[in-house]
């Protein structure tokens, strides 16, 4: 059950707790000119039968059509008293209210029911599935009504004169609103204080619709201002002062309602003509740049999806905006066709240039010129892709006989050149083998030394080539070998080198010079020129000792 019928099953069984021991309006007074319609509540029942043993006759009030007959089915008491609704279902409108008669109409005298007590609790109908606790989660608690009800105090609302006409009070003074002759003149008076609790349970469940947002606002208001303009003339006693100032704030708040509900009409009328702006803007993006024809002809696709969601806009904005958005989609429509035409003819002479590239391919495959034909056969697949696809199938094909010429002359090539590695291994095994021997040669004889490695030069050279990813350790071998003869020659140059002998004696001589001059001048008494005398010594003697080195070690 959804929280509106929630509250409007609530409402009903309240209604019906309110009324329970009160006796059948069939029975007491009926305004003139009023039928006698079901309750909106509970089901209707058949008319009490007439009994003629009352001698009084039922005597027609001045007649409102806005109080409908109170229910007559009996509700049994109920266990746990149910809260006053949030959401209640639309009261009937009330009609214009008939014209008094100017003489009462005879009616079949009725028995006076007897009167009961008003149950403590409220009760449920009898047809009504067990009571529920309400969701008050999903709905706001029902808030008690500020106007008072009227059937707890009659009296103070109206009175009953000796003729048995009732009489309510309003600020204007007393009004005549019908008459009673059925019973006990309070029980007239009880009558029509009920009849003002219906009314005011109808504003109560308009209120209640207004606090829980339910239901139309428009109607809503409606109901309130045909409630409102009835007042005047309603065959009721309560208090009609407190119940229109209820009215007027029902009325206030579902005006107010009314106008948000037109700006959220106007809101959401504006995020769809936004979005619907938003929607041609991009299809216009899209006819003008895009370039993906099939990511953009796929969007095109979702936009439209989109556009048929958006409801809400007016049908001339909304044809102004269709009128964008499929102009775009006919411009992009046709660039895309201009640019698949084009690259129709770009295919068609991709053909030809390719099947110019195969014929040239497939002269080549039988080549043993094998440097300049693999040359030709790499820049023969740059001009293929740089020419452009054909149709699939042409050019698929077209590639399987490119290809074909290509591997068959880079398979004749590849045959050739295992040959010549296999040849290409043997040198390396016999190079490596002379390395080894180069390796062993003595260089305490510089001369014999270099005798050997120039022997191993020569038959070096006449192996021939070897594979390339040896080339370069090979070679690095014999590099080394040939710095290790060279270095052993240079010593030896070194050590027999006749400018070094003659700096070393030179430096010797210039020893012996500062010596003596050290001497002489301690032998005169002079301590401070041979002081710097023996410091000059000690200087040269240092660089004696280091060029004695140099020449020991070359």
């Amino acid at each position: 059950m959804s929280d509106q019928q929630a509250a409007d099953q609530t409402a009903a069984d309240q209604t019906a707790a309110d009324h329970q021991a009160r006796p059948d309006p069939r029975s007491e007074a009926v305004p003139t000119g009023e039928p006698a319609v079901p309750s909106p509540v509970d089901p209707p029942t058949e008319p009490a039968p007439a009994d003629t043993g009352s001698g009084r006759d039922t005597v027609a009030s001045s007649g409102d059509a806005t109080a409908p007959p109170h229910p007559t089915t009996p509700v049994p008491p109920a266990q746990t008293p149910v809260p006053t609704p949030a959401v209640a279902p639309a009261p009937a409108v009330a009609r214009p209210e008939a014209p008094r008669p100017t003489a009462p109409r005879p009616m079949p005298p009725r028995p006076a029911p007897p009167r009961s007590a008003v149950p403590a609790t409220p009760a449920a109908p009898a047809s009504a599935k067990p009571a529920t606790a309400p969701d008050t989660a999903h709905r706001p608690a029902a808030r008690p009504s500020p106007v008072a009800v009227a059937s707890a105090d009659p009296g103070r609302w109206g009175r009953v004169d000796v003729e048995g006409t009732i009489h309510v009070r309003t600020p204007d003074g007393e009004r005549a609103v019908g008459s009673w002759q059925a019973g006990a003149p309070e029980e007239g008076l009880a009558h029509f204080a009920r009849r003002f609790d219906d009314m005011l349970t109808e504003v109560e469940l308009l209120a209640a619709r207004l606090d829980a947002g339910g239901g139309e606002p428009k109607q809503t208001l409606s109901s309130a201002k045909t409630l409102r303009d009835g007042l005047g003339t309603a065959t009721v006693v309560g208090d009609l002062v407190g119940l229109r100032a209820r009215l007027d704030d029902v009325i206030a708040r579902a005006e107010a309602s009314v106008g948000a509900a037109r700006s959220a009409r106007d809101a959401q009328r504006g995020a769809a003509v936004m979005r619907k702006g938003e929607l041609a803007v991009e299809a216009e993006s899209l006819s003008v740049e895009a370039t993906q024809w099939k990511q953009a002809g796929d969007r095109f696709v979702a936009i439209l999806d989109e556009w048929r969601t958006i409801r809400g806009i007016d049908r001339k904005t909304d044809e102004l905006l269709w009128k964008r958005f499929s102009k775009a989609r006919e411009s992009f429509n046709r660039r895309r066709g201009s640019h698949f035409a084009d690259l129709d003819r770009q295919r068609a002479g991709a053909k030809v240039q390719k099947e110019a590239l195969v014929v040239e391919a497939e002269k080549l495959a039988d080549s043993d010129d094998w440097g300049p034909t693999a040359a030709r056969f790499r820049d023969l697949m740059t001009e293929w892709k740089v020419t452009g696809r054909a149709q699939k199938d042409s050019d698929d094909a077209l590639w399987q006989r490119f290809r074909a010429a290509q591997d068959a002359f880079f398979a004749r090539r590849s045959e050739t050149f295992a040959e010549r590695d296999a040849e290409f291994a043997a040198n390396a095994e016999a190079k490596k083998a002379l390395l080894t021997e180069a390796e062993r040669i003595a260089t305490a004889d510089p001369t014999a030394a270099r005798a050997a490695l120039r022997n191993i030069q020569e038959r070096w050279e006449a192996i021939g080539k070897v594979p390339r990813d040896d080339i370069r350790s090979l070679e690095a071998r014999l590099r080394a070998v040939e710095e290790k003869v060279r270095e052993s020659t240079d010593r030896q140059w070194r050590r027999t080198d006749p400018e070094a002998e003659a700096r070393v004696a030179q430096f010797r001589d210039r020893v012996a010079q500062f010596e003596a001059q050290a001497a002489k001048a301690e032998a005169a008494g002079d301590p401070r020129r041979a002081e710097q005398a023996n410091a000059q010594a000690d200087q040269w003697r240092e660089w004696l000792t280091t060029a004695e080195q140099a020449v020991q070690h070359r």
